[in-house]
């Protein structure tokens, strides 16, 4: 489980295609700490299985479910991605509850610069998510938890994106067109579920 607060933003070293997946190498620093073979590594809000880890690398294997389901596929060397250490007992939680369980992938409409280093997102989620967005709720976006404050047809939401996480994360890279993991809340999902019983 994650909070969606990125820790670190870590560089693309490789992404090997497979015979059924594909293999993705990351450089990066803090998220090491404490990580041994095995870990979950949060990577634009997927969980992977940290693997052959160094001092300052680790890679980790992608199933052909990851790819058709996550942008991490369309990923080039040097390109930045946000990393999260899955919490613990003693983790403040700071953002929402995020499972790095991406049920999609939506699209930048615009990002729009509001002054002060602030910005208003717009994403294109797909229709099948529609249901468990509302405004005010939580969403993860590349594994950054973020807050709905407007929705519109499409749907679309719109996000206002503070200096910190615009800087940050690779959101301050986005431009109209560029795909991002989305991950509604579990806790949406799971009531669906029970009032449907």
């Amino acid at each position: 489980m994650f909070t969606g607060i990125v820790e670190e933003s870590g560089i693309v070293a490789a992404l090997e295609q497979r015979e059924a997946g594909a293999r993705l190498v990351i450089r990066c620093s803090n998220v090491l700490g404490g990580a041994n073979e095995g870990a979950s590594i949060a990577v634009n809000g997927v969980c992977l299985t940290a693997l052959h880890l160094t001092g300052d690398s680790f890679s980790a294997d992608l199933a052909p479910e990851t790819l058709a389901r996550t942008n991490l596929g369309e990923l080039q060397p040097g390109a930045r991605v946000n990393l999260e250490r899955p919490v613990t007992p003693a983790t403040l939680l700071s953002g929402h509850i995020v499972q790095g369980h991406v049920d999609g992938t939506g699209e930048v409409v615009s990002i729009q610069a509001l002054g002060d280093g602030n910005y208003w997102l717009k994403v294109r989620v797909p229709a099948t998510l529609d249901r468990y967005l509302v405004e005010k709720g939580s969403i993860a976006v590349d594994g950054i938890s973020l807050t709905i404050a407007a929705l519109e047809e499409g749907p679309v939401v719109g996000i206002t994106v503070i200096p910190h996480t615009f800087a940050h994360t690779t959101l301050g890279a986005a431009r109209a067109g560029t795909r991002l993991n989305i991950e509604v809340d579990v806790l949406a999902k799971h009531v669906e579920k029970l009032l449907r019983r």
